[in-house]
């Protein structure tokens, strides 16, 4: 989701023989914009903080907004991004929070953080969440239809927390612990005289996994908020234990990688690269916790179709995404993706069926000096899936 923030000049590519004078201080943002409109008298914004301050750049706003997974709803969203140190090298830390009420009287509150400490040193990941959320569900294995979708009702907090430290310049190995806890849980519709996949899989009023991480990180990027190059590749083993809490015990292997490029290189375009996969080692994850569309940190995997839409014991996934400016000034510019992904099948447990998404999308900036954008995405997937999704921060 690494330009560098500051108020002196960069030297950027624009061609093979020419270089031009970048100068943050010269995009405008929508406060900018604001400003434009309500208070013509105001100052221009610049950045005083110098190259690498701790001073925070603040981003957020109420907003509306519409998705497949909530329908209509009000969003009051904010993320915070700050350095740690004044080195050169230092990564950009960002702490993201949310407050969501539905149409669908669902309730998301999260709270996700990246924060590295002085010279990069450590890593410390926190995605903590409550949620009330009366979702679809579709089954299990790739050949569900939309037509199989009814709503399931449940009440979940998420308490997932990592630390790693440096061994070397950008990779890291540390350990975590994470806590999944639904409660409430009731079909709310189920289809007429026929078991759901939920039922035979084993429906129960509560789920629970608990157990400790482990972590390897190789991050090059600078600018986790909107990365303009770079590499990010992230690996998760979880182990659930009984005697931590959890119903039963499995284990789970998460593989999250991803690169970016400019291209043309000397253009700010970014050409970007995403895997994100998701395999059960051993054991049975309770329902709620199978792989699943939107089922990474974010809940961005799989634009062109609705959380969980997919759902069983593996997942693949891949993405590749363009971003351009539309305006020079970097106010407004845009995107277009193609994805794809696979659930392994109940009972043979393979993969036999791929699902392609695709669409585009406009990125509004919001704050310059932390590159925050305002993501809208219109995304197309099988089988008639379609819907507007919409992001503080880049989908990847």
């Amino acid at each position: 989701m690494p330009a560098q923030q500051t108020n002196v000049t960069d030297t950027i590519v624009t061609h093979p023989y020419q270089h031009r004078v970048y100068d943050v201080n010269k995009e405008e943002d929508l406060i900018d914009l604001g400003q434009k409109i309500f208070d013509k008298s105001a100052p221009k914004r610049v950045d005083t903080g110098g190259v690498r301050s701790g001073k925070p750049r603040l981003s957020g706003l109420p907003a509306a907004g519409y998705t497949l997974q909530t329908g209509f709803a009000g969003i009051l969203i904010g993320n915070i991004a700050f350095y740690t140190s004044r080195s050169e090298d230092a990564k950009q830390s960002s702490i993201l929070a949310n407050l969501t009420y539905s149409q669908y009287k669902q309730i998301l509150l999260p709270i996700q953080s990246n924060i590295w400490t002085k010279d990069n040193k450590y890593n410390i990941s926190t995605d903590w969440r409550y949620l009330k959320f009366p979702s679809y569900t579709y089954g299990l294995g790739g050949h569900t239809n939309l037509s199989d979708g009814y709503t399931i009702d449940y009440s979940g907090l998420r308490l997932h927390q990592g630390i790693l430290k440096e061994l070397y310049r950008n990779i890291y190995l540390g350990v975590g612990f994470d806590f999944d806890y639904f409660w409430g849980i009731r079909e709310v519709d189920p289809p007429a005289n026929a078991k759901t996949d939920f039922q035979n899989y084993g429906l129960k009023e509560k789920e629970v996994g608990s157990g400790p991480t482990a972590n390897f990180l190789i991050d090059t990027r600078k600018n986790s908020i909107n990365p303009q190059n770079g590499v990010f590749f992230n690996v998760v083993y979880r182990p659930t234990f009984t005697w931590l809490g959890s119903d039963n015990e499995w284990q789970s292997l998460i593989v999250d990688a991803r690169t970016y490029f400019k291209f043309p290189a000397y253009s700010d375009n970014v050409l970007a690269f995403w895997t994100y996969d998701w395999f059960t080692v051993n054991g049975t994850p309770p329902y709620l916790l199978l792989p699943n569309t939107g089922g990474d940190p974010y809940s961005n995997t799989g634009r062109g179709y609705i959380q969980s839409r997919l759902r069983g014991m593996n997942l693949v996934y891949g993405e590749a995404e363009y971003r351009f400016n539309i305006m020079r000034n970097e106010l407004i510019g845009g995107v277009v993706f193609l994805n794809a992904e696979s659930v392994t099948d109940k009972g043979t447990n393979k993969f036999t069926m791929v699902w392609p998404g695709y669409g585009a999308g406009l990125r509004f900036r919001l704050n310059k000096f932390s590159r925050t954008n305002i993501a809208i995405d219109y995304g197309f997937g099988a089988g008639g899936s379609q819907g507007f999704f919409v992001n503080l921060g880049e989908v990847f």
